[in-house]
């Protein structure tokens, strides 16, 4: 076990040190100048460019430069935004909450809703039941997620009224900043309205979270199935059925642990899919996360920004679906010998 975990930490460090070496390559590879793409001054005079030149090291060779790189990384010193002159490490941090908040839930809603309905579906293969669930997750599957989100916000918003077609909270409402979380601020704020900030919370979050969680509920449908059908031609199934018990039995027992363990690692591929589907998701609902936000910056073509975006939600990925990974091998003794 020791000599996975030392080798899937060594994978780590090598496709983050790759990612590093490309965002690098980014502030010669944009256009501009690459010491306004490292450091988002928009104005640099003669004065300050000696001394910025000497900081980031862009008279020595592309090696120095790519250390002092890294430890202005470390450090916390992306740089600054084009478009606001703030520091991106700062504005990163104030949306990419709400990004992580709308994908968790899209995923816990895919998890609740997938994992039972593909069990319902596996238990008679070929069925009504399980043709039914098929059909509606290939359904699901083949929805274009901006046509899915707007038909949503046409019938809720517009026809009937009950939910908002955008945004994160009522303007009535004003929350402080606690975690960045809107549900977890609301219940953690100490204010008069603070069960109708909740509900109305709640009614923001509905619609985008239904429309991120469809392409992840549809594909955890059609795994949990397949993997419950694969379980139940396994010798031990085969010998719990000999034994007098019946499906039902035979599957709480003994399929379904054997069954879920492969979905550990769904989950991580899922969030990498999530994220990806969040940037549109954030656009059209006017969620204030980090999708937003970076197709905000490619539109303002705002190099430092993109640079910033893309590392955050690289690393982001990549670290989920590591831990994901481990997690599964420490689940499954099995995936150990692989």
């Amino acid at each position: 076990m020791i000599v996975f975990l030392l080798r899937r930490l060594f994978l780590l460090g090598t496709v983050l040190f790759g990612l590093s070496v490309f965002a690098f390559s980014l502030g010669y590879l944009f256009p501009g100048d690459p010491l306004q793409n490292f450091s988002g001054v928009r104005y640099i005079d003669s004065a300050l460019r000696e001394q910025l030149v000497l900081q980031y090291r862009l008279d020595q060779p592309y090696s120095a430069q790519y250390l002092a790189f890294l430890g202005r990384i470390l450090q916390g010193d992306w740089g600054l935004s084009f478009a606001s002159q703030q520091p991106l490490l700062k504005e990163i941090w104030q949306v990419l909450p709400a990004t992580l908040e709308l994908t968790a839930y899209a995923l816990l809603l895919s998890f609740m809703l997938g994992v039972p309905l593909g069990i319902l579906a596996a238990i008679k293969p070929e069925g009504t039941i399980d043709k039914s669930i098929s059909g509606i997750a290939l359904v699901g599957y083949s929805l274009p997620i901006f046509w899915w989100a707007l038909l949503l916000i046409m019938f809720f918003s517009v026809t009937l009224g009950w939910l908002p077609s955008g945004g994160r909270l009522g303007v009535l409402y004003e929350i402080p900043t606690i975690t960045g979380f809107m549900l977890l601020d609301i219940l953690l704020s100490d204010v008069s309205y603070q069960h109708a900030a909740l509900w109305d919370a709640l009614r923001h979050l509905t619609l985008p979270t239904l429309v991120l969680a469809t392409y992840p509920t549809t594909v955890m449908i059609r795994f949990v199935r397949d993997a419950m059908l694969d379980v139940w031609e396994q010798n031990y199934i085969k010998t719990a059925k000999a034994k007098g018990l019946n499906r039902v039995q035979v599957l709480y027992r003994h399929g379904l642990r054997n069954a879920l363990l492969p979905v550990i690692r769904q989950i991580g591929l899922q969030f990498s899919a999530l994220i990806t589907l969040a940037m549109l998701t954030e656009v059209i609902f006017s969620w204030p996360g980090i999708g937003r936000w970076l197709i905000d910056s490619i539109y303002q073509r705002n190099f430092p920004a993109i640079q910033a975006g893309l590392m955050i939600i690289s690393t982001l990925v990549i670290t989920i679906n590591m831990l994901t990974e481990i997690l599964h091998t420490l689940f499954n003794p099995l995936a150990r010998k692989h």
